[in-house]
């Protein structure tokens, strides 16, 4: 069997969706690419979280054409592909359609940087994309036309897309999208939130980029 490891990887992060609340029933999918081969592992298409496992994972090249597995690859294959193939950085990412941060991509809104847990995981705001149909590599090209430099990016109508370097990267980064969202759901409830002015919001994503977890973490620089 090809990509063993990689396929146990994208399996374990396709069962954390569910177990953070970011998916229901069939929807959303993890795909991660392996460096060595230009190989994708990614999510089977209708299947249910619990039925899934290292072997179902389907893998494909970058022309989303399957080279193993006996299932059909997610219906957002062209999109994962599209992105691997114009951003080497890229080996990992996810897709939810997690309540909060849908709530946002529903009415075309992006989340603004008003909390410094969003400076430090996305370090501007979290954009919104246009409304793009499901099946195709559009949504591909509308993702890279609009994330920035953003881990996150919501898509009109539709969803969340996350990317990372790993598999774990774009997971968190889906995982942080969706807390954050809901945070600023809920202070809009309150009243109006207010953005957090640029120099800081670059100050909180330098130290918690460069410096999270070390001694200096703390100290301005």
């Amino acid at each position: 069997m090809m990509l063993e490891k990689l396929r146990a990887e994208v399996y374990r992060a396709n069962l954390a969706l569910p177990a953070n609340n970011l998916v229901t029933w069939t929807s959303g999918n993890v795909s991660g690419r392996d460096l060595k081969s230009g190989l994708v592992v990614i999510k089977p298409s209708g299947v249910l979280f619990d039925e899934l496992s290292p072997d179902n994972m389907v893998v494909v090249d970058l022309d989303g054409n399957v080279v193993e597995g006996t299932l059909g690859a997610s219906t957002d294959t062209a999109s994962h592909v599209y992105v691997y193939k114009q951003r080497a950085d890229v080996n990992g990412i996810v897709h939810t359609h997690s309540n909060y941060a849908t709530a946002f991509a529903a009415v075309g809104k992006a989340i603004p940087v008003c909390l410094t847990a969003i400076a430090d995981e996305f370090g501007a705001a979290i954009p919104c994309g246009d409304y793009i149909r499901i099946g195709g590599e559009a949504i591909g090209a509308e993702i890279l036309r609009c994330i920035g430099a953003s881990p996150a990016i919501l898509m009109k109508q539709h969803g969340v897309f996350a990317i990372g370097a790993t598999v774990q990267k774009a997971l968190k980064a889906a995982v942080m999208v969706e807390d954050v969202a809901r945070t600023v759901w809920l202070a809009m409830q309150i009243g109006q939130v207010q953005g957090l002015p640029a120099e800081e919001i670059a100050a909180n994503y330098e130290r918690y980029q460069t410096r999270y977890g070390t001694a200096q973490a703390s100290k301005p620089k």
